[in-house]
């Protein structure tokens, strides 16, 4: 009981004693990340809700289920899971752009400073639209085929096992050979 009581007491004091660097990152659970034009934050993390840029993110852009919307500069990478992202005309990221299973949508004149990867989504890009790097893009069908093969498949198997379950059933009351 001393032994429970002392790693608790020495866990809180390690917990309380870290403080929190966060002065100006975003995080958010469920409500909207807005980064106003004019405005500047450093990271924007933010779970089952979207960002809207239309000011200066310094740092990382990672967003679960939930949308991206760059109008102004990001610095750093953007990161989006189960989500959309779209680029404005004009707007830039500075380093890497990854989405995965989501669309990306990029405008005129949109500049990627390095590698781009979409997994498992649509991708539509202007012509002026430029990428630094690597364009990784590969589509929704190479996971979602496969995917709808095998559900199809397991269906029928279930299916298929329980009536061969019914016709077990439905033929106990009957004896087999029949009487003669």
């Amino acid at each position: 009981m001393r032994l429970r009581l002392l790693s608790i007491c020495l866990l809180t004091l390690a917990l309380s004693a870290a403080p929190a660097l966060a002065e100006h990152d975003m995080v958010q659970f469920g409500s909207n990340i807005r980064v106003a034009q004019g405005q500047t934050i450093h990271d924007a993390v933010c779970f089952f809700c979207g960002v809207d840029d239309k000011g200066t993110i310094e740092g990382d852009v990672v967003v679960f289920f939930g949308s991206v919307h760059i109008a102004g500069n990001a610095h750093h990478d953007v990161v989006s899971f189960f989500g959309n992202i779209s680029v404005d005309d004009n707007a830039s990221i500075e380093h890497d752009m990854v989405n995965f299973f989501g669309n990306i949508r990029l405008g005129h004149n949109v500049t990627i400073g390095k590698d781009m990867v979409s997994m498992f989504g649509n991708y539509r890009a202007e012509d002026t639209a430029t990428v630094g790097g690597d364009r990784v893009v590969e589509p929704g069908w190479i996971f979602y085929g496969p995917l709808g093969v095998f559900l199809l498949v397991l269906i029928v198997v279930v299916r298929e096992f329980r009536a061969h379950r019914r016709r077990q059933l439905y033929m106990r009351g009957y004896p087999y050979p029949p009487p003669q």
